[in-house]
């Protein structure tokens, strides 16, 4: 009998999965999908929201491309339950699916934060495709939009939001923007820029309530009003997860899992922004919803319900936004305060790098600058590549503590390429298109 593989997401760690089932398996299996959405990438919806790309370039698999892979779709349908000793998920339709094992990828959905009148109309979020569709219906040229919250989230459709004409407005209850992301030092730069750009800012502010303002919304704040035409709530996002509840699935922050995604249940692996695994910097259980860590959960987990035996190294947590033509990254353990660190910095370019050591390997980085500047391109590759390689940097250490806008010598002389190149998720080299539509 062939195996029975339940994807339950159909996300970048779902879609991912199935891919790289069909490419490492030596015997057809049964692949059964079950999504709440149709497939899509998230990735794509600034580009959605500005108008670049249409709605149909959103889609990552059609019916006839998951016809093709040999799946069964149950789209737009829920898990409700997981009976892991009968090997059966239930869906909100009443359908019972066996399996022999399964992925669950359910990702994760927007938080609104805890002020009065956040449900009401013309008070968006963005983070599917559904919240995108209402943004994009509310945001005419001249349109004043506010976005609650300044964080990664908020920064990822900054500059869609800009290139429609509309006014910008970003409020932020911490002391600083991109407080998860990057240091004062970095955020400091990054706002002056905004400003420059005709971005309004407003650190340290909460907003008391929303109300109804004769068409447009206005926000209460302890110090006075802001009346907008739009208001986007960028408050975080919590993992989808509520219906495991009483499952024998062990859920921290995260389902926990194992060093090859599975579960405290065996069969049941966890992949994307539900999993909780091991940090490739401090070796600790970590939360990562971000894209490359999905798709390498994906990867990992379609190649081990194959029959493979992948160990996963770990997610590195990168996050890099591009705000008005300014490049901003940080990687790894770009926080550690008891990290040894040197910085440089250039406010009139503006430019600023943040390296941080543990002995001599680099742990963490931070790094800023114009999109154009070729330098700039060059050295978040660098940067990453030195963090994630975990290379030891010997003297260059001491070399990039007073040259830390000079990354290429120390990069090249510690071999971090070499120390790359044979490195792959799968543990073989990438394969080019073959039976699937991508290389995985």
């Amino acid at each position: 009998m062939a195996a029975r593989h339940l994807i339950i997401g159909g996300g970048t760690a779902g879609m991912n999965a199935i891919r790289t089932i069909r490419e490492e398996e030596s015997e057809k299996s049964s692949i059964t999908l079950v999504s709440a959405e149709r497939p899509y990438s998230r990735m794509v919806l600034p580009y959605y929201l500005d108008r670049s790309i249409a709605e149909s370039h959103v889609f990552t698999a059609t019916a006839r491309v998951l016809a093709d892979w040999g799946v069964t779709a149950h789209l737009g349908k829920r898990v409700t339950a997981l009976d892991t000793a009968a090997n059966t998920c239930t869906l909100d339709d009443g359908t019972a699916i066996p399996y022999d094992d399964c992925l669950i990828a359910t990702g994760s959905s927007a938080v609104r934060a805890p002020v009065p009148g956040a449900d009401l109309p013309g008070v968006h979020s963005f983070w599917t495709l559904d919240e995108a569709r209402g943004v994009i219906a509310q945001i005419q040229p001249g349109s004043h939009v506010v976005m609650v919250g300044a964080g990664f989230i908020a920064f990822t459709i900054l500059n869609s939001i800009l290139s429609l004409g509309a006014k910008l407005t970003i409020v932020e209850i911490a002391p600083r923007i991109l407080p998860r992301m990057i240091d004062d030092t970095g955020a400091a730069l990054v706002q002056t820029w905004l400003k420059d750009h005709g971005v309004t800012v407003r650190t340290g502010a909460k907003v008391a309530r929303i109300e109804d303002a004769k068409g447009k919304k206005r926000l209460k704040f302890a110090s006075g009003d802001l009346t907008c035409d739009v208001v986007i709530m960028a408050t975080g996002i919590k993992t989808n997860l509520e219906w495991l509840k009483g499952s024998a699935v062990k859920v921290n922050q995260g389902i926990v899992v194992d060093d090859y995604l599975r579960s405290s249940v065996p069969n049941v692996y966890a992949g994307g922004d539900v999993a909780e695994g091991r940090d490739l910097i401090s070796q600790k259980p970590a939360v990562h919803a971000i894209e490359p860590t999905a798709q390498e959960h994906g990867r990992v987990v379609g190649a081990n319900m194959a029959g493979k035996n992948v160990r996963y190294r770990g997610s590195l947590i990168i996050n890099i936004v591009e705000v008005c033509h300014l490049d901003v990254a940080s990687f790894g353990a770009w926080d550690d305060a008891g990290a040894e660190a040197a910085s440089g910095v250039k406010a009139d370019r503006p430019a600023y790098r943040k390296l941080l050591w543990r002995g001599d390997r680099l742990t963490g980085a931070i790094i800023l600058g114009r999109s154009g500047d070729i330098w700039t391109v060059n050295d978040v590759g660098m940067l990453k590549g030195l963090v994630q390689s975990g290379v030891s940097l010997g003297r260059w250490k001491e070399y990039l503590k007073k040259n830390p806008f000079d990354v290429k010598p120390a990069f090249i002389a510690s071999k971090t390429t070499s120390t790359l190149l044979p490195e792959t998720v799968l543990g073989r080299p990438s394969k080019a298109p073959g039976e699937t539509p991508v290389a995985v």
